[in-house]
């Protein structure tokens, strides 16, 4: 993908992003997400991806966002988004907040003793953010694979295929072609009691 520069981004209309492409970094600069979802993610000396964030329809990301080097924007779905200046914008502390209110949510979710209670945990955090109510519950419409939810998690891809398959024969998530989850969440809640 060609780079753009700032000069360019300054007058960027909406453009669309394919699936596991990584949006333009620039420092000065954010993109607002008009639909699909991104995640952002830095990685350690060994590989180890480490996501920092999981962003959708209306969201603000950008390097500005995060100390962290270094630092990516991935798409997870097709994406449309838009890059600005970040030179005189006023909502940029209520997304920093928004950042670090999300930084927290996941760090708890990373947190719980066991991978099984990690994975309903971001499964419910996913339904509640990014799904939609059907008629058997929250179906989460974001074609994640168990590579995604593992390097979320920080755990392997084979653990997290073990947990889904079992909340599947517990009657907890019911799993569709395309990725696509359906999550009980009120009985997930009961789960872990």
């Amino acid at each position: 993908m060609k780079s753009l520069t700032k000069q360019n981004l300054v007058f960027s209309r909406v453009r669309l992003f394919e699936k596991r492409t990584f949006l333009p970094q620039e420092v000065d600069f954010l993109w607002k997400v008009e639909s699909g979802v991104v995640r952002s993610l830095t990685w350690l000396e060994d590989g180890t991806i480490v996501t920092l964030g999981v962003w959708g329809k209306g969201d603000t990301v950008g390097h500005a966002f995060s100390a962290s080097e270094p630092y990516q924007i991935e798409c997870i779905t097709k994406v449309e988004a838009a890059a600005f200046p970040i030179k005189n914008w006023e909502p940029f502390v209520d997304v920093l907040f928004e950042h670090l209110q999300q930084a927290k949510e996941l760090m708890v979710i990373r947190s719980y003793k066991t991978v099984d209670m990690m994975v309903m945990k971001l499964l419910i955090w996913f339904a509640q953010k990014f799904g939609r109510e059907v008629e058997t519950g929250r179906l989460i419409d974001l074609r994640l694979t168990h590579q995604d939810i593992a390097e979320i998690l920080g755990t392997t891809r084979v653990t997290v295929t073990r947990v889904l398959t079992q909340l599947e024969e517990q009657g907890l998530i019911q799993r569709l072609p395309l990725h696509l989850t359906i999550v009980q969440v009120q009985d997930m809640w009961h789960y872990e009691i």
